[in-house]
């Protein structure tokens, strides 16, 4: 595994090999992250794992300031697992070294879910992931399915600009079927055991939704009924269509999609 600290060293040990695996994350790695890998590996010939956490994405600056980070933990983990070829650590203006402001706007019908309640938040993904394809040059990048409005819109963006293919992979969950994210090591036992039921609860909302005519009132009651019965504040609990995002009247093609907050925390989840 070879860890390459600057563009230099990236294009450097990257020029002669035309399929490569990206999977980028902003640390705090665990086994969601190792399924992308995974996949990788069976994908293409050589994977490379860059660590970033993105200022212009964070529309809080204590969300960024608390946000986890521990590299010598990670590169631990990546080394271990004896299937990442190349880590790469850029530091901002390896990035962002040409300072010209990102021309990158949503689309009024994207500025749903997320987008509606972090502005600018995916302006920055996108930005971000603009320049990362740009300087690893990947054959394939591989995303998570639980950032699920995120890996559709970063798919729309970079398979329109770039020979570049983004693979959707499986969300992965912990033995009590909580969604894996960095941010859980925010959490403390009882907020995840909470995280589990409320899991439960979205699961059963699910399975109830084909009986319903008005899905948007029965959604819109069961919110309320989260909210009182565990006191979360819940930003949104909508079905939409996998394909297009657009608020689903049928379960079919479609997700459930929630974000709420335990212990000052956002989590994020789809099913």
């Amino acid at each position: 595994m070879k860890i390459l600290l600057n563009n230099t060293s990236l294009f450097e040990s990257l020029r002669q090999f035309n399929d490569l695996g990206f999977v980028p994350t902003m640390g705090g790695i665990h086994k969601g992250h190792l399924s992308l890998i995974d996949k990788s590996n069976k994908l293409c010939k050589k994977t490379i794992v860059s660590i970033f956490v993105n200022p212009k994405q964070f529309n809080n600056k204590k969300d960024l300031k608390s946000y986890p980070r521990n590299i010598k933990k990670d590169l631990k983990i990546l080394k271990k697992s004896k299937k990442v070829d190349f880590v790469y650590l850029p530091k901002f203006n390896d990035i962002f070294k040409d300072k010209k402001k990102s021309k990158i706007k949503l689309l009024k019908k994207d500025k749903i879910l997320c987008a509606k309640y972090r502005k600018g938040h995916f302006e920055g993904v996108l930005d971000v992931m603009n320049k990362l394809t740009k300087i690893v040059n990947p054959k394939k990048i591989f995303m998570g399915e639980k950032d699920f409005q995120q890996l559709y819109l970063v798919k729309k963006l970079l398979e329109k600009k770039y020979k570049t293919k983004v693979i959707p992979c499986k969300t992965i969950r912990d033995l009590y079927k909580v969604a894996l994210s960095s941010r859980n090591c925010l959490l403390n036992k009882s907020n995840l055991a909470l995280a589990s039921k409320i899991y439960k609860k979205l699961v059963g909302i699910k399975k109830n939704i084909k009986n319903k005519k008005n899905i948007s009132s029965f959604l819109n009651l069961k919110k309320k009924e989260l909210k009182n019965n565990y006191k979360i504040k819940i930003d949104y609990l909508e079905l939409r269509n996998i394909n297009n995002l657009k608020i689903s009247r049928t379960k079919k093609n479609s997700r459930l999609f929630i974000a709420y907050y335990l212990n000052n925390v956002r989590l994020i989840d789809n099913l």
